[in-house]
């Protein structure tokens, strides 16, 4: 079982642009969610952070600049990736929506194709597994094409589960996640999992990378989570 596909919400309020950056996306393997206005799509990222979002600048209600503005300036979403879509193509429009806080712009119209490679792009360097890079921290390297997970060159033996929460712990070492970001990650949102399971597969996790010896690797952070180092 690979890692989880990444996620991306795509928020426009044309449903025709909409309708047709979702299927494409999903045809390349992405889970998409869709938001048709500002408020809509704030709502959806406080229940469940996408890895990505696609968002359009006009919105209805609240403008796509805004929600750039108001995601970018909390803790908990500053480093989520935003593509935003504009028909403003004056170079002073693109300074300010890049100022917001944006990771990228695109102008009205524009190749969906391009955008699909950007959103690789942005993802590579947010969410490095997901685009089959190989991840490393000290003496254990993970490689999401094969499957494969070494510790100081011995291989380690993990099963699907474990396998996912160890790359979702090397993508950003030394954070901390909550038992109920593992369980979105991992597990997905639309799985019911009691948050304790999350303790089990760390359990064996941490099993898995002690056979080949050194240290535990993984921290448990009191009343939070866990934590790589």
């Amino acid at each position: 079982m690979s890692v989880t596909e990444p996620s991306v919400l795509v928020v426009e309020d044309e449903p025709a642009q909409r309708e047709v950056l979702s299927y494409n996306l999903t045809a390349q393997g992405f889970r998409v969610r869709q938001a048709e206005n500002g408020e809509e799509a704030l709502v959806m990222v406080a229940e469940e952070a996408p890895d990505i979002i696609v968002l359009d600048w006009m919105l209805p209600s609240v403008s796509g600049i805004e929600v750039c503005r108001r995601l970018k300036s909390r803790a908990e979403t500053k480093g989520l990736p935003i593509i935003m879509l504009s028909a403003r193509s004056e170079e002073t429009d693109l300074v300010r929506g890049l100022e917001t806080g944006a990771d990228d712009y695109m102008v009205k119209p524009y190749s969906v194709t391009e955008l699909i490679a950007r959103v690789r792009s942005q993802l590579r360097r947010a969410r490095p597994s997901s685009q089959g890079e190989a991840l490393t921290y000290g003496d254990i390297t993970l490689d999401p094409s094969t499957h494969r997970v070494n510790r100081a060159g011995q291989p380690v033996k993990l099963g699907p589960t474990e396998f996912r929460l160890l790359a979702t712990l090397l993508e950003k070492p030394g954070r901390v996640w909550s038992r109920e970001q593992l369980l979105d990650r991992v597990w997905g949102r639309d799985i019911y999992v009691d948050t304790r399971t999350v303790d089990v597969h760390v359990g064996r996790l941490r099993k898995a990378l002690s056979v080949t010896g050194g240290d535990d690797p993984l921290r448990t952070v009191r009343g939070a989570g866990y934590a790589l180092g």
